[in-house]
């Protein structure tokens, strides 16, 4: 798990956050302590700090709670959270800014990092790195779950903390995933008084954003029905494919696990305190063997705003392919290259190529800027309409003409289609699911569709795109680039 980042020379020491947890009494200030080194935290084959960030990994050791409900996990969310017990815990954080203060924007994003995988993922910043550094967010990485220290079960090979680099993290200790909420609540507090701790330099946060993907965002579901109203901590959270329910709060685990053992239909509580984008993809709306986020539809509110997006799958092929040569400065056609189909994933060969379309990641980025908007400045987050599903038990997907789902976030690679772009439709073992399907349209078909040719096709695609972004689903920054990508990437051929 080595990572082309490296951490600036510093002081190494302890330091104890000067912190008065809000909401919360008795709980202990965590100790902040910076670690001299290479970070284990893979980000992409590029070098943060060639990008104008520096990158630095601290461990926070203290005594974390656990929580539970005198009444069980209903689906309206609105869950009265207590104490049941303390432990005590050593992990880590991984904090990236900006090196030059003049273009830090104020905001911190803190993500739960995704174990699924067995090790500590950052899924978010996977998606939306290219616009943290562009518009000049920290960021700080939180290793709040057992998996990814400690090991233990998940969807793929134990490449936990302490297996990968057992002399760097060895001291490290997690009590198990009953405790993650309140090392995550105390991780956010240590990020907002940063400057009793130094972890942000000579930055001072004035909104702090919650991020999480896939699991993640289960266990932020849970973080914002049952914890937040006691914490306090985050300004807005960006809760990111997530399935009908959320995580339990005793701390089993979430995969393999037993229906039984945690929520499997939650809405988020209808007095949610602070801003809350969900952004839900086809695979997480219809589901994959667990409940699809469709039986957790709720209306919009003044906190709320749902995003569903038509063509997407839960993970896709930028998540594997393109993000990790995504620095902004690659070319057109090395990023083209990289969304080319792709027929086998880990190994494994698809029925059909793996979902191509780079919708996904844009819209996360637009997502994550317009919760910052809304937090920084009042303005709600744009509003979208729900993909449309048929009555059948469970709901399927209702298709256009062309095979592509119909309602949603609407964008160009739906209404301008150059291929039937899934989030379901491959056969395998439980990851394979979840990157969805492509069938990329043969000539026949394209010519039907745009009969004057690629001519046709891009300014059908640039009107579209125009009024995706004056919707406010994509970013006028990836205006250019979205347009050039889509003259290299036609005519799609697998």
């Amino acid at each position: 798990m080595n990572r082309k980042s490296t951490i600036p020379a510093g002081i190494a020491g302890t330091l104890i956050a000067a912190l008065s947890p809000t909401g919360e009494a008795g709980a202990s200030a965590p100790q902040v302590t910076h670690v001299e080194g290479t970070a284990t935290l893979l980000l992409g084959n590029y070098d943060v700090t060639k990008m104008g960030y520096t990158c630095d990994e601290y461990f926070l050791s203290g005594t974390a709670r656990s929580y539970t409900t005198a009444k069980p996990l209903v689906a309206d969310g609105r869950w009265a959270a207590e104490a049941l017990a303390t432990a005590p815990y050593r992990t880590r954080i991984v904090v990236m800014r900006p090196a030059d203060p003049a273009k830090f924007n104020g905001t911190v994003i803190v993500e739960w990092l995704n174990v699924s995988g067995g090790l500590d993922a950052p899924a978010d910043w996977f998606m939306a790195h290219r616009e943290i550094m562009r518009s000049g967010y920290a960021y700080v990485a939180v290793s709040a779950q057992r998996v990814g220290i400690e090991g233990g079960v998940s969807m793929g090979a134990d490449m936990s903390l302490k297996k990968v680099n057992p002399t760097r993290y060895e001291a490290l200790s997690h009590p198990g995933d009953a405790f993650a909420f309140d090392i995550f609540s105390q991780a956010g507090k240590v990020v907002r008084n940063a400057q009793a701790t130094s972890i942000l330099g000579p930055l001072a946060a004035k909104q702090v954003l919650a991020v999480g993907e896939s699991q993640s965002a289960h266990f932020l579901t849970t973080y914002v029905n049952a914890i937040d109203p006691i914490a306090r901590v985050y300004d807005g959270y960006m809760i990111h494919s997530r399935f009908g329910g959320s995580a339990p709060l005793d701390g089993s685990s979430m995969i393999g696990a037993s229906v039984s053992n945690y929520p499997q239909r939650v809405h988020f509580r209808s007095d949610i305190r602070v801003p809350l984008i969900t952004i839900i993809t086809e695979t997480d709306l219809v589901g994959t063997g667990r409940r699809g986020f469709y039986v957790a539809r709720q209306p919009d509110t003044n906190r709320l705003r749902t995003w569903e997006v038509p063509g997407t799958a839960h993970a896709d092929t930028y998540t594997v392919q393109v993000a990790p040569i995504d620095t902004g400065a690659a070319s057109i056609e090395k990023i083209a290259a990289a969304y080319r189909p792709a027929g086998t994933l880990m190994g494994m060969k698809l029925p059909k190529p793996i979902n191509f379309a780079p919708q996904h990641h844009y819209i996360v980025e637009a997502a994550l800027s317009a919760l910052n908007t809304w937090v920084s400045s009042g303005e709600p987050a744009p509003a979208a309409s729900p993909m449309a599903l048929t009555q059948d038990n469970p709901p399927q997907l209702v298709p256009d003409s062309e095979g592509n789902a119909t309602g949603g976030v609407r964008t160009p690679w739906m209404d301008v289609p150059t291929a039937r772009l899934s989030g379901t439709g491959n056969t395998g073992n439980g990851m394979a699911m979840l990157f969805g399907s492509s069938e990329p349209f043969d000539a026949a078909t394209l010519a039907r569709l745009y009969p004057g040719g690629k001519g046709d096709y891009l300014g059908r695609f640039e009107k579209s795109l125009d009024m995706t972004i004056s919707k406010g689903f994509l970013l006028p920054a990836d205006r250019s680039e979205i347009l050039a990508l889509a003259a290299a990437m036609y005519p799609v051929t697998p």
